[in-house]
């Protein structure tokens, strides 16, 4: 594993760093683990995906308002993006998820993926139900959330979540996997299946327990 001129691909060495255009064999989740405890690996993994990105100073609104190991994304190789506030760590779950689901679904339909659009990361705000405000703080208090709204194809074609969920069976079938491949790098992915308020936007977390609704 350790030497110079051993034949066992990175992907499948352990001790090889993680890289994002890597395939994804078994090794892959728990390399990504390490990366995402250590932010200035997470900023070199990103750099070494191509990805177009600022660091910044941390954001610290309050205890329990913050955005740590920050950094303002811009694009995924050749992906863009209106600029993200985040953490690292939330962008290289971004980064993977583009590189090993989104892509894919989108040669599916013989297109090359152009853009992701959002809606926001950081916002220092209680967690919302359809009964309203639930008293805890949301994970985008922390930027340890991101709300993806659409995707844009190479062609200028939008497909957008509020329109397109129910839509032609292409679309339909673009927006399924790209939710069911986010559940492979997110924790917690929530879309318009799971309530109404996520009838526009797909809510990807750092942070759960598997839920992929």
């Amino acid at each position: 594993m350790v030497h110079p001129a051993t034949p066992l691909p990175p992907q499948w060495n352990p001790l090889a760093p993680l890289a994002v255009a890597h395939p994804v064999p078994p090794f892959t989740g728990w390399k990504l683990r390490r990366v995402l405890a250590d932010g200035a690996i997470c900023r070199a993994v990103l750099t070494e995906a191509g990805a177009g990105f600022e660091t910044l100073p941390d954001r610290e609104e309050s205890a329990v308002c913050h955005i740590r190991d920050r950094v303002r994304l811009a694009r995924i190789g050749e992906v863009r993006m209106r600029t993200l506030d985040t953490r690292c760590q939330l962008a290289l779950r971004l980064a993977m998820w583009t590189e090993h689901g989104l892509r894919p679904a989108a040669d599916e339909l013989g297109m090359a993926l152009d853009g992701i659009e959002h809606l926001s990361s950081f916002s220092c705000r209680r967690i919302r139900s359809p009964q309203g405000d639930s008293g805890r703080m949301s994970l985008h208090a922390t930027a340890d959330a991101v709300d993806i709204a659409g995707f844009r194809l190479a062609d200028g074609t939008r497909i957008r979540l509020i329109e397109d969920w129910d839509g032609d069976a292409a679309r339909r079938a673009f927006l399924r996997a790209a939710r069911s491949t986010a559940c492979d790098w997110f924790p917690t992915v929530l879309g318009p299946d799971y309530n109404r308020l996520h009838a526009d936007h797909f809510h990807l977390q750092h942070h759960g327990w598997g839920t992929c609704r």
